[in-house]
């Protein structure tokens, strides 16, 4: 069983410099794999174990397929997501439900507002409330009942961890990550949490992009369609996969996993649980085996990593500090 995070496992990976001098500095711990599952960089202790959080949706999503049910791109892709709860992805949500005669009603998830100040405010002068369906993990949620419906397998308890669709992830995890979880909690949206190493999320990413089987290249196929339905257009996840292909999940508490088609794949958690140093710290990583190019890399990192403003002054910004 692999050791718990702690400081001591992890490396200064980044830093948010203003006027030249350093303000912020994010420690965190990382591993890149090739598409065989070896591990070709790390920072810190890759073996540490940390909750995945939502970066563990594509393994989800994929004990979700091996039940048979038969799932658009769309469906597939929203099952994937950490969506920002647009109306868009309230509506795509909710016609997913239609098709598999489910109600939104059956939903687990908990109730919340769109993570965009936009569609907050829009969906507040509708005169909505908060509901499942923005719920960032609402299409996940909809993949899992969808799952159970066509099995014929109880909708009440589909978060139970003795339930017969958890149970089944739980072996897809074990299965790809070549691990057993070191802990099992419960998730922000209330589904069971597993705990991994960084270099087993790795791992588990990198088979699931680079395997010859129809369900693995049906998840990479349907996320590289559907985009926009992983988190929404310019976030972080969804600007990766339109340029990169494969796949980029992030997950709570400064996590995010990037798989590239060629099979590469990173697993990044920062010590703190910022999310800004993720994305960059992800793609310099990448770059640093050879993963990606290095223009593109270096734009894509210039585009996901926070700028310092002083008034309208630009000033600095995040740097990533991997050797």
């Amino acid at each position: 069983m692999p050791n718990w995070l702690h400081s001591g496992a992890t490396e200064p990976v980044a830093r948010l410099v203003r006027d030249n001098r350093v303000e912020s500095i994010h420690h965190g711990v990382l591993a890149v794999v090739d598409a065989q599952g070896k591990k070709v960089a790390s920072a810190g202790d890759p073996k540490v174990a940390v909750y995945p959080r939502s970066t563990l949706k594509p393994l989800q999503t994929l004990a979700v397929l091996n039940t048979g049910v038969e799932l658009t791109d769309l469906e597939v892709a929203l099952t994937s997501a950490s969506h920002s709860g647009s109306k868009a992805h309230q509506d795509a949500v909710c016609e997913f439900l239609l098709n598999y005669q489910l109600s939104p009603g059956l939903l687990q998830c908990p109730a919340d507002w769109p993570l965009d100040r936009e569609e907050h405010l829009a969906m507040m002068a509708r005169g909505d409330e908060k509901n499942q369906l923005a719920m960032n993990c609402s299409g996940k949620h909809t993949g899992f009942l969808a799952a159970c419906q066509h099995k014929g397998w109880e909708l009440d308890t589909y978060l139970s961890p003795v339930h017969p669709l958890q149970r089944a992830i739980i072996t897809t995890v074990e299965e790809y990550s070549g691990e057993a979880p070191s802990q099992v909690s419960i998730d922000g949206c209330g589904a069971p949490l597993l705990g991994l190493s960084i270099l087993g999320l790795a791992k588990a990413m990198a088979r699931l992009v680079s395997e010859d089987s129809a369900h693995s290249r049906r998840i990479v196929e349907s996320i590289g369609k559907n985009a926009w339905a992983i988190a929404g257009q310019g976030h972080a996840n969804t600007v990766v996969i339109e340029r990169l292909g494969g796949i980029a999940k992030i997950g709570a508490e400064g996590l995010v996993v990037i798989a590239v088609p060629s099979g590469f794949a990173v697993a990044v958690k920062i010590l703190d649980g910022s999310m800004r140093a993720t994305t960059p710290v992800a793609l310099d990583a990448l770059r640093s085996v050879g993963a990606i190019d290095e223009v593109v890399a270096q734009t894509l990192i210039a585009q996901t990593s926070e700028q310092v403003f002083g008034g309208e002054s630009l000033l600095g910004g995040l740097e990533v500090t991997l050797d």
